[in-house]
């Protein structure tokens, strides 16, 4: 086992990572920014070393800082958490070649799948189903670019093959528009990301997001853990997840869980990792695949009893996976709410002061989060303060139970999403199940032109 693991990440994960971490008897240290010596982990870590200043280019993206306080503090591994440097494959490289542990896959699979051109191309030949499209990055020929939309069929999305997270994509609806955003988008993919390669794909028109789970060891072991519906989605961002996915079949989730993991083995990753799918008709094309925790792995956790992060240890320190698909079995459904520090309606971040807390309780609720009365939100970080889980025996007992924790949670002197939150789970679409990712968009543009024609 892991003797000493450092947590290179802050806020709700990184406290999630060290109750595992401590669950297991490893020793943690945490590393943290000027501005964030009084977060919650810090505090019960075994040791903290300050990594720099409140910009995350000068902390959490300090790879040189991160890997000297594993040296200073003589620890094993680095865990890195979402987001920052998860998805990092010089990171991981320089973790491995300093003599540490990469909580994570290996540095080259991360490449791959970084990289979204050859991800595709990786998937299909695995046989993982794939949206249409170029099949590899475009060039500088306009016609040829042309030629290639005309067979795959308007509309498509030109999206950069360095992107992520929403950012570096754009939908062509005409050909008159092609070259345009193309250009655009290259130029856009540069300045952004240091990678100007942009590929093409059909743009699918009411797709749900469905993503599979997985958990492989490395030493030719994998195994899905079902399905997540992510499709409640602002700006390409996930607000509202669960899990199973309404509406998906015992039968589609084997077989879409087969494909992922068999394509696991062949590709020989490590960890935990999450296929992401648009789904359609019926069908799934795969988008892309995240080398690390998701934000939503509770809900996943709730319906196996499947500890993730703690696998993720044990993978890590070299341990086979012992358990089998056969061991995997969804048990009721689970929701969970990301929780920002944001205005409901203008959706602006709102850092500050937070001067009351209450968190929700009561059968199957989990609340994931490192804030307290009296700590202080900063400014220079993603705005979610936590996530709210909940658990039942059926969809519809996890969407009331979801309304009641939603309603019992109090958090003063900020602003958050807890209003937008019962909004949606008090929406007949949602309780419906199944919409698709444009879905909430739409229903916030239509409530904020009602409200605007009653004014």
């Amino acid at each position: 086992m892991l003797d000493k693991v450092v947590i290179a990440n802050r806020g709700e994960i990184a406290l999630r990572i060290l109750r595992a971490c401590h669950a297991l008897g490893i020793r943690t240290v945490a590393v943290h920014s000027t501005v964030d010596r009084n977060l919650k982990h810090v505090a019960m870590a075994d040791e903290s070393v300050c990594i720099g200043p409140a910009p995350s280019t000068d902390s959490y993206l300090n790879m040189a800082q991160i890997i000297a306080a594993a040296e200073v503090t003589d620890a094993q591994a680095i865990h890195p958490g979402y987001g920052f440097l998860s998805e990092n494959a010089d990171f991981a490289e320089r973790v491995e070649q300093s003599g540490f542990v990469f909580i994570g896959p290996k540095a080259d699979t991360i490449r791959l799948m970084g990289d979204k051109v050859e991800a595709i191309r990786a998937m299909k030949e695995a046989g993982v189903p794939c949206v249409p499209g170029s099949g590899g990055p475009l060039g500088d020929d306009a016609a040829t670019n042309v030629k290639i939309a005309r067979e795959i069929g308007y509309p498509v999305i030109v999206k950069a093959a360095g992107g992520g997270g929403g950012r570096g994509m754009r939908v062509v609806h005409t050909e008159a528009h092609l070259n345009n955003a193309i250009l655009t988008t290259k130029s856009e993919a540069k300045a952004a990301f240091g990678n100007d390669m942009v590929y093409m794909e059909k743009f699918l028109e009411n797709p749900r997001h469905v993503e599979i789970q997985v958990l492989a060891d490395g030493q030719g072991n994998a195994i899905h853990l079902g399905e997540r519906d992510c499709s409640m989605q602002r700006r390409h961002q996930k607000v509202v997840e669960e899990a199973p996915a309404p509406g998906i079949t015992p039968e589609q989730r084997a077989q879409i869980g087969k494909v992922c993991t068999e394509a696991c083995i062949r590709i020989g990753y490590r960890g935990a990792g999450t296929f992401e799918f648009l789904y359609e008709n019926g069908r799934f094309y795969f988008i892309e695949m995240n080398t690390r925790i998701q934000v939503e792995h509770p809900v996943t956790e709730m319906v196996t009893g499947i500890d993730l992060v703690r696998e993720q240890l044990l993978i890590a320190a070299g341990h086979k996976l012992t358990i089998k698909q056969s061991d995997v079995v969804l048990d009721g459904h689970a929701i969970e709410c990301r929780i920002n520090a944001e205005d409901p309606e203008t959706f602006m971040p709102c850092p500050g002061l937070i001067a009351h807390f209450h968190a929700p309780g009561g059968p199957g609720v989990r609340v994931d989060s490192h804030i307290y009365e009296g700590y202080r939100v900063p400014p220079n970080y993603d705005s979610m303060i936590g996530k709210l889980i909940v658990h039942g025996r059926d969809r519809e007992t996890a969407i009331a139970r979801m309304r009641v924790a939603l309603s019992e949670m109090v958090v003063d002197g900020i602003k958050t999403n807890v209003p937008l939150q019962q909004r949606i789970l008090s929406d007949a679409g949602f309780a419906q199940g199944g919409m698709n990712i444009h879905y909430l968009e739409k229903r916030l543009k239509e409530q904020k032109e009602k409200a605007l024609s009653i004014v």
